[in-house]
C-alpha cells in the first residue's frame, strides 16, 4: 500500500453482518415476561454464555457460562461444555422458579452449540 493511501472498509464480516441481521429478525418477534423469560445464547468462538433475562425490567434472572470454574477445568468438547451449560441454567432457574422460557438464539444459527445448549436446558426441566 502506498504512504498516505487508506483502504475502506465495510464494518464487520459478511459472517457477522448475517448474524445481526438474524438477531435483529428473532429480537422483533422475542421478548421476555415476567411470566415466561427469554434465555439468551451468546456464542463466542470458545465460550458460551447463557441468560435468563425479564426484559419488562430489563434483569438477568439466572446466567451460566462455560467460563465458571468447575466447567473450564472440565474435560470434553466444546460442544460437550455447552450442554452442561444448558443443564446448569435449567437448574438454577428452577432454583429461581422458573419453568417456562422463550429461546432466543442470538442470532446464531440453531446448530452444534447452540443447539446444545437448548436440549441441556430441556434435559434440566426447562419448557421452551
Amino acid at each position: 500500500m502506498a504512504a498516505g493511501k487508506t483502504v475502506a472498509r465495510k464494518a464487520g464480516s459478511p459472517r457477522a453482518r448475517a448474524r445481526a441481521r438474524r438477531h435483529a429478525r428473532v429480537r422483533k418477534k422475542v421478548m421476555g415476561t415476567p411470566e415466561r423469560p427469554r434465555l439468551v445464547v451468546t456464542r463466542s468462538t470458545r465460550h458460551m454464555f447463557v441468560q435468563v433475562i425479564d426484559d419488562t425490567k430489563g434483569h438477568t434472572l439466572v446466567c451460566a457460562s462455560t467460563m465458571e470454574a468447575d466447567l473450564r477445568a472440565a474435560d470434553g468438547t466444546k460442544t460437550d461444555k455447552s450442554r452442561r451449560v444448558g443443564v446448569r441454567v435449567a437448574e438454577r432457574a428452577k432454583a429461581a422458579g422458573i419453568s417456562k422460557v422463550v429461546f432466543d438464539r442470538g442470532g446464531n444459527k440453531y446448530t452444534g452449540r447452540v443447539a446444545a445448549v437448548a436440549e441441556g436446558a430441556r434435559e434440566g426441566g426447562l419448557e421452551f
